[in-house]
């Protein structure tokens, strides 16, 4: 029970009964009670003839269990508001909206056809959707949607108007739409497809997704999963060698295992037998491929996404710069890139991502003068390179590197200020001396992010902008 020793009077209860998360059937008195309610505060016709009951979607459920509902329905939720706090009220509003709901009836539409002619008869507009003719459990609870505006013109809903009626013109808008591609997985979207294909458990949805970010195989955007380069290299190298175990039917039966493992029909020894020795197999066959092998099965499988033709009809893969070499994914310890077969001769080199037109995923296709360095008299530019943006202080002289400092995450380097390029190549920055070594302490920002250093000990910083402040208290 949730909210367990909530007063109501002289009456100390739990407000929320919950068995698994999982679950979709309710008790039947709790059922009866639902019922009652609705009667009560709707009418006779939104209760159904008989008690609805539900069984899972999902691959491998327990039904056993009874499903989060109210402890009593007829405990209202504005009754109960003044004896919770904000977020209580809304999690029991929610729960008690969607138990009581459950047991409604069903709502009633009219498909139609409405036809809108002007008076003179030279224009008609035409739209088709449906009408609501009973709200049933829609009188109650809506549920949302990931994705607005995006249905199908028949889910639009339309008043309901009498043939011949008379319309009053307001705005006319002219809008030209196209199709869209299916919309990219939200963390709900991606939990329900889990559910129907039987990976994972409930329990385990959350760390599911928690590791899609933390080893940054993807990133959110408007709060869908966007793919990295780790992840589709991941992907790739995994369906293209462990094809076996990326299968939605392998996790699936696993899961079907364990649970018959749990019940005492199968041994868990035979199980684990089954799965190492197919396994191990595929480790071996795996472990003395060569990098040239792996990496010519990954140019296959990411080809279409990798490369990209400059003319329609060109090799994707010839090397735009010296024309002869041939473009292939390079691995280093940083990760991968795109590369020329005919290195070191040819030096062209880019991120592995790249956009819809082919350019260079890092935003910067030529480098970018921003100004001149008042005390060197060199040019800063900005520059894309294989690790991403990056800022650069003059040229390569009898290969003497140039002082260079990378673009932070998140900053874009077309906006990048003269100003700011200057800031980035002052790094890194001392902040101070020690007070008990008498050593000196620096700020500046690495791969993982902005960070001060002593002694080859680090310390994470807060923002890119705290690298040009922190004094010598906060980072000590």
């Amino acid at each position: 029970k949730l909210y367990e020793g909530i007063d109501l009077g002289g009456e100390t209860v739990g407000l929320i009964t919950y068995m698994r998360t999982d679950g979709v059937n309710m008790a039947d008195q709790a059922m009866t009670a639902c019922r009652d309610v609705v009667t009560a505060r709707f009418s006779s016709r939104h209760v159904p003839e008989a008690p609805r009951y539900y069984k899972s979607k999902a691959k491998n459920a327990q039904e056993a269990h009874e499903a989060i509902r109210p402890t009593d329905p007829a405990r209202l939720p504005d009754d109960m508001a003044r004896r919770l706090n904000d977020d209580q009220r809304k999690l029991y509003e929610l729960i008690w909206k969607r138990a009581v709901a459950s047991q409604m009836a069903a709502a009633q539409f009219k498909r139609t056809t409405i036809d809108i002619g002007s008076p003179d008869g030279q224009i008609t507009l035409r739209i088709t959707g449906s009408v609501l003719t009973f709200d049933g459990f829609l009188a109650l609870y809506q549920e949302g949607r990931d994705d607005n505006g995006n249905g199908d013109d028949d889910d639009k809903r339309l008043p309901d108007v009498a043939k011949g009626a008379d319309l009053t013109r307001t705005l006319v808008t002219a809008d030209q739409h196209f199709t869209e591609p299916p919309p990219r997985f939200s963390e709900a979207s991606l939990v329900k497809k889990l559910e129907e294909l039987g990976i994972g458990r409930p329990s385990t949805y959350a760390s599911i997704l928690s590791v899609l970010r933390d080893r940054e195989y993807v990133h959110m955007d408007q709060k869908r999963f966007m793919p990295e380069d780790k992840g589709r290299l991941v992907t790739a190298f995994l369906e293209g060698f462990f094809e076996r175990y990326v299968q939605y039917d392998f996790t699936a039966e696993l899961e079907e295992k364990l649970d018959r493992i749990s019940n005492g029909e199968i041994g868990w020894k035979t199980v684990m037998k089954e799965f190492w020795d197919d396994f191990n197999a595929a480790v071996a066959e795996t472990a003395d491929l060569r990098t040239t092998q792996v990496l010519d099965a990954l140019n296959e499988i990411l080809g279409p996404y990798v490369f990209h033709a400059e003319e329609p009809g060109a090799d994707p893969r010839a090397c735009p710069k010296c024309e002869d070499g041939q473009l292939s994914l390079k691995v280093v310890r940083f990760g991968a890139f795109v590369g020329c077969s005919r290195y070191p001769d040819c030096k062209m080199t880019r991120k592995l991502s790249v956009s819809a037109n082919g350019e260079d995923a890092n935003g910067v296709d030529e480098p970018k003068v921003l100004g001149t360095d008042p005390e060197t008299g060199l040019e800063v530019t900005v520059r894309g390179g294989r690790f991403g943006p990056y800022i650069q202080l003059g040229e390569m002289e009898k290969k003497k590197k140039p002082k260079r400092s990378s673009v932070p995450k998140g900053e874009d380097p077309q906006e990048i200020t003269f100003e700011r390029a200057q800031m980035l190549l002052s790094l890194p920055r001392e902040v101070g001396t020690h007070p008990e070594s008498g050593k000196k302490i620096t700020a500046a920002i690495g791969r993982y992010g902005p960070y001060v250093c002593h002694e080859g000990k680090y310390g994470r910083l807060d923002g890119i902008d705290e690298v040009f402040t922190v004094g010598v208290n906060r980072a000590v």
